[in-house]
């Protein structure tokens, strides 16, 4: 499971490390790589078993805006395998869709983890804590115990 955030930086050819923590997590998988696509203003990874349960979960659903999303979650997927320096390399297109230039954020969670902009994730972050004080959103957390 991935957990935690690592801050870091992606090079010209768009090239990221991948923390130990999370290279753990992938070397334990069948193919040493992620499968990445786009969603919510950052790019979401999966390993290769993970991501062959949200195809079936995709594929599963039928109505007219799950089409729509399988076309732009899917359409926009791409293989990222791990070089022996432990980087992936992030297509252009999907290094433009996230605003990825410079500082960028790993953000495990859970089942996958996310790649955001430096800038987009502190914005986040920030709205996130805000919601997070609102008295109906404790109330659902309240159950977890947290």
């Amino acid at each position: 499971m991935f957990r935690s955030s690592s801050f870091h930086t992606i090079d010209a050819k768009g090239r990221i490390i991948i923390p130990a923590r999370f290279r753990n997590i992938l070397k334990a998988d069948k193919v040493y790589g992620v499968m990445v696509s786009n969603k919510d203003d950052c790019l979401y990874a999966f390993t290769f078993t993970e991501w062959e349960k949200v195809e079936a979960k995709i594929l599963a659903a039928k109505s007219s805006a799950m089409a729509d999303f399988r076309r732009f979650f899917l359409g926009n997927s791409c293989e990222c395998m791990c070089d022996r320096q432990d980087r992936i390399r992030i297509p252009q297109s999907l290094r433009e869709y996230a605003g990825l230039t410079k500082e960028i954020v790993l953000v495990g969670n859970l089942d996958r983890f996310e790649i955001w902009a430096r800038d987009r994730w502190d914005e986040v972050n920030k709205k996130m804590e805000q919601e997070l004080k609102k008295e109906e959103v404790k109330e659902e957390i309240a159950p977890l115990g947290l």
